[in-house]
């Protein structure tokens, strides 16, 4: 896959004003009026500034032709810019800061919307992806800037047209002043984006070095840092992986500045040339060189600004933007176009044809040609090795992965042709990694079914099934204790009990197609598990009838030997297939794997 890069060459511009564009007018459509107000007083408040120069000229002139009434006038336009510049300034920050604030939570409200709504996993496991999506989720706390940033730009660009105005009032000739500030202008938009570009080159070392610094400063990893006596190494590993960051771009950044110097030189040359032009060629009064020298300090000072803000809108801007269009767009490209509805019961069951899948990026098949036809209303066991695609295979079911074979059917139709979140609301389950949801216990609980969210006897129905009820009793206000020891008022909640609590959110939905338990219970002895899956085969059993189906993962034998049938995966194909009764009396690899087992516990 082709690198994605953060610079870009000045032919490229016209194709990178898309991105701006949509950027825009999502400011636009969130703040209209506020980014109307905020653009006009940012134009506004540059043109008394920009004055001062001929101000300061016919000052000069007054004093030179000893005339009160022009000292006076100069003098009073100077207060009057100085008054106006520093006014409109204070009103322009009070508004642009408004605008910020709001356009800050729509931006970022868009994004996580975005992220949220694709609706696979794949830009959260491919380092790719993860590399442009750390850099956007650093910028998107700052695309506020960006907006102010262009206001600045054309505020300073504005600026310069007078400046440019007054130099050739004197002489046409002094307009090329601003020829020799080209060079500077250029190199101070080129440096942003070469050193953005080699930033992102490196940008997994940045990731990394904050997952030493979360592994050395916070509670999970707390207890191992400090008994395998990590701590030192962490810290010290941390550092050598920012130093592979550092070199590369401070690098870059010296050479930079090497050149942005240079060629900064070039217009200082031009600045002097042009007093000296003024002041022994033309031979001009006094008021005239005090312009020159006034609006060529300004005339820096502008180029200055507005090669800061292009660099920055070049090398930021243009960069955040063209990620966030590639988020939109990478969202766009994985939804799929509907042509079913998902059926509220399975009347035959769930079937993979021919099915096999290999990781974005990769190469090795994980999943190789799987056939299996799960009937409705059975218990369905997935056992194997760890690395022989059991969850994989859940992924596919759930619609976190599209199949790179193959296809998965529900009574005859693919689940890819039916509308994901339609797909995704007829499912429950819960999974090994399980989120911790740091909210009040009802909640944490009850986002298993959003819409009974708040609904007390709905979560209580899921702790009992999940046989989760120690947990909420030990809790000092039940259901309404605020879990996580960061909050206040929260407790610290164990790891079985975190898992107990996330099994009760799996159970929130009532009745739904497919159940899915992928070793949610890692954390729970044999004994608990047993009895916690027998409980919850009865109950699918007793259900059968409704057109359901259950898949449960698990490494422990004991537990699914009370399932229907059984799945046994081994190097990414299903080696075996039956109940535990047929598959002992076949004498295969699910029989030794369960003598093994079953002598551990003699």
């Amino acid at each position: 896959m082709k690198r994605f890069r953060s610079g870009f060459r000045p032919d490229e511009l016209p194709k990178a004003l898309p991105s701006l564009w949509r950027t825009f007018s999502i400011g636009y459509r969130a703040e209209p009026r506020l980014l109307v107000v905020s653009l006009g007083l940012a134009l506004l408040m540059m043109l008394p500034d920009a004055l001062l120069a001929l101000w300061l000229k016919i000052l000069v002139d007054g004093l030179v032709d000893d005339s009160r009434s022009t000292v006076i006038a100069a003098a009073l336009a100077l207060a009057a810019s100085a008054t106006a510049t520093w006014y409109l300034g204070v009103l322009s920050q009070r508004v642009q800061r408004r605008f910020r604030d709001r356009i800050a939570i729509a931006l970022e409200s868009h994004v996580a919307r975005l992220q949220a709504s694709v609706p696979t996993i794949e830009h959260h496991e491919r380092p790719e992806y993860l590399d442009r999506l750390a850099m956007l989720r650093d910028q998107v706390f700052t695309l506020d800037h960006l907006f102010m940033s262009l206001f600045s730009t054309m505020g300073w660009m504005f600026r310069l047209v007078i400046v440019a105005v007054l130099l050739a009032s004197i002489h046409p000739v002094l307009a090329l002043l601003l020829l020799c500030s080209v060079p500077a202008f250029y190199a101070s938009t080129w440096r942003p984006a070469v050193e953005r570009e080699v930033e992102e080159s490196v940008i997994s070392n940045t990731r990394l070095a904050r997952h030493l610094f979360d592994l050395g400063t916070t509670a999970p990893a707390g207890k191992e840092v400090r008994v395998t006596n990590s701590g030192q190494w962490l810290t010290e590993h941390r550092r050598e992986v920012w130093e592979d960051w550092y070199r590369p771009v401070a690098r870059v950044r010296w050479g930079t500045a090497f050149w942005q110097s240079a060629v900064w030189a070039i217009f200082a040359a031009g600045y002097v040339g042009a007093i000296v032009y003024v002041t022994s060629v033309l031979d001009r009064g006094v008021g005239d060189v005090v312009l020159v020298v006034a609006a060529g300090t300004q005339l820096a000072r502008y180029v200055g600004g507005t090669a800061g803000e292009m660099g920055f809108l070049r090398g930021f801007w243009l960069d955040a933007s063209r990620r966030l269009t590639w988020l939109e767009s990478y969202a766009e490209s994985v939804e799929t176009t509907a042509t079913a509805t998902a059926p509220e019961r399975l009347r035959e069951g769930l079937r993979f044809e021919h099915v096999s899948f290999r990781y974005p990026g990769t190469e090795r098949l994980v999943l190789d040609d799987i056939d299996l036809f799960l009937p409705a209303g059975s218990v369905v066991a997935v056992v194997g090795e760890n690395g022989a695609g059991k969850s994989t295979l859940i992924k596919l079911v759930s619609r976190m992965y599209a199949p790179t074979a193959g296809r998965i059917t529900a009574d005859g139709i693919d689940i890819g042709e039916m509308p994901t979140d339609q797909w995704r609301s007829r499912l429950a389950g819960a999974f090994q990694d399980f989120a911790r949801f740091e909210l009040h216990a009802q909640r944490t609980i009850g986002l298993g079914d959003l819409p009974r969210l708040d609904e007390r006897a709905a979560a209580s129905e899921a702790v009992g099934r999940a046989h989760a009820d120690d947990v909420v009793e030990r809790l000092e206000e039940g259901l309404d204790t605020q879990l996580g020891p960061s909050w206040d008022d929260g407790v610290e909640v164990s790891f079985g009990q975190w898992q107990k609590l996330a099994l009760a959110r799996g159970f929130m939905r009532d009745e739904p197609l497919l159940l899915i338990l992928d070793e949610p219970t890692a954390a729970l002895d044999a004994e608990t598990e047993h009895a916690l899956f027998e409980g919850f085969a009865e109950a699918a059993r007793a259900q059968s009838g409704d057109g359901h189906l259950a898949i449960l993962v698990s490494h422990r034998f004991s537990t699914v030997r009370m399932a229907d049938l059984i799945v046994v995966m081994d190097g990414a194909k299903v080696v075996e297939f039956g109940s535990h009764q047929e598959l002992m009396a076949l004498g295969g690899q699910y029989a030794e794997l369960f003598e093994i087992q079953a002598a551990a516990y003699r």
